[in-house]
């Protein structure tokens, strides 16, 4: 584990039996490891999950998987079932 000059912090995992190093922004790192807590398992297993249904880079999928889980808690917390579209007053009155 360690940080690059870019800020990012690689560790490497084992994934679907193979060892594979990513790089991910500590933050991200943290609510993974928070992600895998609240689910039962491990970083590595939850990568594997990610793993096995991602397009594109691992990096890009888990930082995905990531925001799509704090939105999901966001929305919760709120109340929230989508997103809506703001409607300014008045809008779609006549004239």
């Amino acid at each position: 584990m360690g940080l690059t000059r870019s800020g990012l912090e690689r560790r490497t995992l084992t994934v679907s039996g193979h060892r594979t190093s990513v790089a991910l922004e500590p933050a991200f790192w943290r609510e993974l490891a928070a992600i895998a807590e609240r689910s039962g398992r491990t970083i590595a297993a939850l990568v594997t999950e990610i793993d096995a249904a991602r397009r594109g880079s691992l990096a890009s999928a888990i930082r995905v998987h990531v925001v799509e889980g704090l939105a999901r808690i966001s929305h919760q917390g709120h109340g929230l079932r989508r997103a809506r579209a703001f409607v300014p007053p008045g809008a779609g009155r006549r004239a």
